[in-house]
């Protein structure tokens, strides 16, 4: 019998896992917000499985499951005596608390994809990844159109954000930070909860982005058109609706990919493995104190089998159901190895094309390893090589500077792929480096290099936003040259919302009491407001950088090889400055069109004149403008200015 609840015609089939129960009842109720409900003993297998099957279609009714112990095998937790929906539940309604009391609902869904299916690319280093938090593109109140749920102003043609903004930006795939079901609110600030819990670390009580998974086959429901004050899921709003956000997607030829976190679970709320399993799911030392690898203080034991099986049943169920098309897997070293192959081969064996990318750390550093178990993982060597992994101490080349593990050869080695053979290399083939200057953590590039310039903004007050956000001339040469030399590195690119624009991340006035407020911030995981909210507005203040990027977009998709070009391929001049970067690739491994020059001076001050390689050269991309048609042609020598760069081809012969 498959975990979970499973509908026939006549019968309604019940199985969940838990080996300590000394008993289970499964509780079924006829409404979301009923109090009480009809319990029914289950029954028990040699396994550890309790089963239950009752006469009828019980479509349209909630359930839970209560469980007893013994003394001996009783968790210790807050809620042990409380009823829990089940691990495998495919939706759920919740009470919008931090406990977020839940109840499975029952339902079918007959959801009608059309002639589309999946978007899988036929090399990872086709793809230009997006990275994004659904409500980041949808919620701002000055972009926002009428309507309720971000997932439906995800497709709505009239959102200035959402689909029609990846459309016209021209990427080919959208990474969502997490959509499984996790609790958008945490205990509140400065108050010891009557479970013991005393929040002294979030003063504004929400987890915004999501890292906190509770239910790992359930879309977020939060994010759906039936959210009300109290409740959350009342309807299958969430599953029609996100399955539609991924069939407009796929229509317009965008690859989906989920953020998933199985390397802990949710903390606070009422969590069926935290709290009524944590001897089997979360990993224990010695005198049973749980690991705190994660930051979160419950690792998810992968290792144990029922556990991986859950994370492989549910990358599955989401292939299958909602067509998604590949995953990033949050501090995936904190997966044991044998998972990362079984998860490969799962996946693999029913979907060959599917994307696995990992972030590669987590307990310890390990892009290498995920190489060799031949994974794709976020590469922030080359993140580092470039910008620097601290803007006040740490810079790199962009700023004419090496970061402190950084110098001439591994930066060349970066450009090619970051492979395993040259200086600073992990990857045995540039389809394993996805490469990128910004992400979710950490400060925005616009903010990186605007402080880069000026150390005492970051700790600053911003009085007027619109000209601290507009970019003066030293700080949009920067950032164009920063993503001139993303877009040429060779492996797949991955850009985080508002990069394009520069966007800054100035911590909106608040209710909270947030003594920071006005000041940038560097981790925004708990602001569920204009921090994070994506305002287009911004782009008009920045529209010669978002000009630059959405060409290098439509340069980079049309050129193979400045993404997967074998190494031979791929040679640098060198001229006795380590600063100005030169590489000359040739097209003939990707069958492309053209042969390309890359000239990239990272020098402050020094303009460098560089004689190119014979023959006529046709300008794609200066210190100014990018385009997808010839700027200029040129021949012979070239004048570079500092922090600037070139991009030329010419026709293959």
């Amino acid at each position: 019998m498959k975990f979970g609840v499973t509908l026939s015609k006549d019968t309604t089939s019940f199985c969940f896992y838990c080996p300590n129960a000394e008993s289970v009842r499964c509780v079924v109720y006829d409404s979301y917000d009923s109090p009480r409900g009809i319990e029914h003993p289950m029954t028990r297998d040699e396994g550890g499985k309790w089963m239950l099957t009752i006469h009828g279609n019980l479509e349209g009714k909630w359930y839970g499951y209560r469980v007893n112990f013994s003394d001996e095998n009783k968790p210790d937790s807050p809620y042990v005596d409380e009823v829990f929906a089940d691990p495998y539940s495919k939706h759920v309604t919740v009470k919008n608390t931090y406990k977020q009391e839940a109840k499975t609902y029952i339902f079918s869904d007959d959801f009608d994809w059309g002639d589309t299916t999946h978007q899988f690319p036929d090399d990872i280093r086709d793809l230009i990844i997006y990275e994004t938090h659904i409500k980041d593109l949808t919620a701002h109140p000055e972009t926002r159109p009428e309507g309720t749920g971000c997932y439906q102003f995800f497709v709505n043609k009239d959102q200035i954000g959402g689909i029609s903004y990846l459309k016209k930006l021209g990427v080919n795939c959208v990474e969502f930070l997490p959509l499984q079901k996790f609790p958008p609110i945490e205990p509140p600030y400065g108050v010891r909860t009557d479970e013991g819990f005393h929040n002294t670390w979030n003063r504004y009580g929400e987890n915004y982005w999501g890292y906190m998974t509770s239910f790992f086959f359930a879309p977020e429901s939060s994010y759906a058109s039936d959210l009300s004050n109290q409740y959350s899921g009342k309807t299958i709003a969430s599953v029609r609706e996100f399955k539609e956000v991924v069939k407009v997607l796929h229509e317009e030829r965008i690859t989906v990919i989920m953020d998933v976190v199985y390397n802990h679970t949710s903390l606070f709320d009422m969590n069926p493995l935290t709290h009524l399993m944590p001897d089997i799911y979360l990993r224990m030392d010695a005198k049973g104190k749980l690991f705190n690898r994660s930051g979160t203080g419950n690792e998810f034991k992968s290792e144990e089998p029922i556990a991986r099986k859950l994370i492989i049943d549910s990358l599955l169920y989401w292939m299958d159901e909602y067509k998604v098309d590949g995953f990033r897997f949050d501090l995936a070293a904190l997966l044991d190895k044998k998972t990362w192959d079984v998860i490969k081969h799962q996946i693999h064996s029913k979907y060959p094309k599917a994307i696995l990318i990992a972030e590669p750390w987590g307990g310890y550093y390990s892009p290498d390893h995920f190489s060799n178990h031949d994974w794709a993982s976020w590469n922030d060597r080359i993140r580092n090589s470039i910008k620097g992994s601290d803007p006040m101490h740490d810079k790199g080349f962009i700023f004419s500077n090496w970061q402190h593990e950084t110098r001439r050869e591994r930066l060349e080695n970066v450009m090619k792929g970051t492979l395993n053979h040259g200086e600073g290399g992990l990857y045995q083939t540039s389809e394993h480096s996805v490469n990128y200057l910004e992400s979710h953590d950490g400060y925005t590039l616009g903010d990186f290099i605007r402080i880069g310039l000026e150390p005492e903004l970051q700790d600053q007050m911003i009085k007027d936003r619109n000209s601290f956000v507009k970019l003066n001339s030293e700080q949009l040469k920067i950032a164009k040259f920063a993503a001139l030399t993303l877009f040429t590195a060779q492996g797949t690119t991955m850009i985080h919302a508002g990069q394009e624009f520069a966007r800054s991340k100035i911590i909106a006035k608040t209710t909270s009491g947030d003594p920071d407020q006005g000041k940038l911030d560097h981790n925004s995981y708990e602001k569920n407001n204009a921090t994070n909210w994506l305002n287009f507005n911004d782009l008009s203040l920045n529209r010669d950088l978002y000009d630059y990027y959405k060409d290098l977009i439509a340069i980079r998709n049309e050129a193979p090889a400045l993404r997967k070009s074998d190494p031979i391929d791929i040679c640098f001049d060198y001229y006795g400055d380590p600063l100005l970067l030169c590489f000359y690739i040739s097209g003939k491994s990707t069958n492309d069109n053209y042969d390309y020059y890359v000239i990239l001076n990272g020098n402050s001050a020094h303009t460098n004149e560089q004689e190119l390689p014979g023959g006529g050269w046709e300008v794609l991309v200066n210190h100014e403008i990018a385009s997808p048609q010839t700027i200029d042609v040129i021949n012979g020598k070239i004048s570079i200015p500092p922090k600037s760069g070139f991009l030329l081809r010419k026709l293959r012969h």
